[in-house]
């Protein structure tokens, strides 16, 4: 069984990110039930299908499963409506993890995150310099919740 632990952070300074390759990500959401979302991202010329339990502190449930890239077109333009979300994903290593910082583009320009999974809860890592408040806890912030509540109109 699938289990992410992520932490979630506001990035105070993006100016790190310019020398760093960015991949361009497109997801939708067929589902934004509390007990579970259903999301399907396109990443270039692959996609996946992605469900998400509901949080329980920085753990959830999570299963992933790949899917002909054709079919995610398809489920991002008929079935999953207004609120796709659109962003670019930086990888980046320090201290021996890997942040993963999300910079959106459309009705969430202007928002970067900062996500980084870890083995527990309780394991220590260092906080970069760029990094602002933790937002781990503020379900504003879950991509399923700004698909339906942009940033733009906060």
């Amino acid at each position: 069984m699938g289990v992410e632990i992520e932490r979630k952070f506001l990035v105070t300074d993006q100016t790190f990110l310019d020398p760093l390759p960015g991949e361009r990500l497109v997801q939708g959401y067929l589902s934004h039930q509390p007990r579970a979302t259903v999301r399907v991202r396109i990443h270039g010329e692959q996609a996946w299908l992605t469900l998400k339990g509901e949080n329980n502190g920085a753990r959830r449930r999570e299963f992933e499963y790949p899917v002909p890239v054709d079919d995610a077109r398809t489920l991002l333009a008929e079935m999953c409506g207004a609120g796709v979300i659109d962003k670019t994903r930086y990888r980046v290593p320090c201290d021996g993890l890997v942040w993963e910082v999300d910079v959106f583009h459309g009705d969430n320009q202007g928002l970067v995150v900062a996500e980084l999974e870890l083995e527990h809860e309780d394991q220590p890592f260092q906080r970069p310099a760029w990094l602002g408040d933790e937002v781990t806890d503020d379900a504003r912030y879950y991509n399923s919740a700004l698909s339906q509540m942009p940033y733009v109109r906060w």
